[in-house]
């Protein structure tokens, strides 16, 4: 029988507020355009979760 062993997690790239003097310049730029494309997804995700409510709002709202 082969043992399967479950591969470590992966460590994301960059952990808030870790230290930066080992990063390298070419690093730091792919960090910041990561970065950017995440709050990108999170403010989409934030929109479409803020338009839900207006909607749900508005359907139960008393008049």
């Amino acid at each position: 029988m082969f043992d399967e062993e479950t591969p470590p997690a992966r460590q994301p790239g960059y952990m808030i507020g870790q230290k930066l003097d080992a990063m390298s310049v070419a690093e730091i730029n792919q960090t910041i355009d990561r970065l950017r494309a995440e709050i990108e997804r999170l403010e989409r995700a934030r929109e479409a979760k803020s338009g839900h409510m207006a909607a749900a709002e508005a359907l139960f709202s008393k008049k």
